[in-house]
């Protein structure tokens, strides 16, 4: 599903993608080098992507043994506010049962997915719902709404005049297509170095 209608100065960093630390997939980080930064390291998520700065003088040879930590970090803090399966089931059914009571099917599995084109999708046939996994940590909102959503779509397959009527029942839809319109937004930005610069010169 795409929701549609859904300080550190930039000329003292050098930014580069590095799609080449063990475990880490190509475009998945960006390493932000600042002259700034003497010995702290930091890290965090950003627009789908896991930011590192690093002081501008550290060794490369530091930056592949420090880089993969500072990631593994990220990712089990995710895991520790990541919702499970069994959790995304029951959370579907309590979305239904108070928005939508006249929908009587549910999915029969609901799976976190490494999905970068769409939030969810959702397979009528056997009633699979997937999530992105861009949502992990995201606002309960914004995956609430998702959820609902694809669940919606167990009945109604297209998005036609019923399902808008359902889905307009979410009581904070608009904040959660606001949420999910500037995560795509951040996506893109940091899609390339260039933009990065652009983007922490605005901040």
């Amino acid at each position: 599903m795409h929701a549609s209608g859904f300080g550190e100065n930039g000329s003292d960093l050098d930014f580069e993608l590095d799609g080449t630390l063990p475990g880490i997939s190509e475009g998945e980080i960006i390493v932000i080098r600042s002259t700034r930064r003497k010995k702290n390291i930091s890290a965090y998520r950003q627009g789908g992507r896991i930011v590192v700065s690093i002081p501008a003088r550290l060794s490369k040879a530091d930056e592949r043994a420090i880089i993969p930590e500072m990631v593994a970090k990220i990712r089990a803090q995710e895991a520790m506010n990541t919702m499970s399966e069994e959790a995304l089931v029951q959370r579907i059914d309590a979305l239904l049962s108070e928005l939508a009571p006249e929908i009587h099917l549910r999915p029969s599995s609901v799976n976190w997915r490494a999905m970068r084109e769409r939030w969810g999708s959702c397979t009528g046939v056997d009633r699979t719902i997937r999530i992105s996994d861009r949502l992990k940590g995201a606002p309960h909102y914004a995956l609430d709404y998702v959820l609902f959503h694809e669940a919606i779509h167990l009945q109604y397959f297209d998005h036609g005049a019923e399902f808008k009527e359902l889905l307009a029942r979410f009581p904070k839809a608009e904040l959660a297509t606001a949420y999910l319109d500037g995560y795509e937004a951040a996506e893109t930005a940091l899609a390339a170095p260039e933009a990065l610069k652009k983007l922490l010169r605005s901040q």
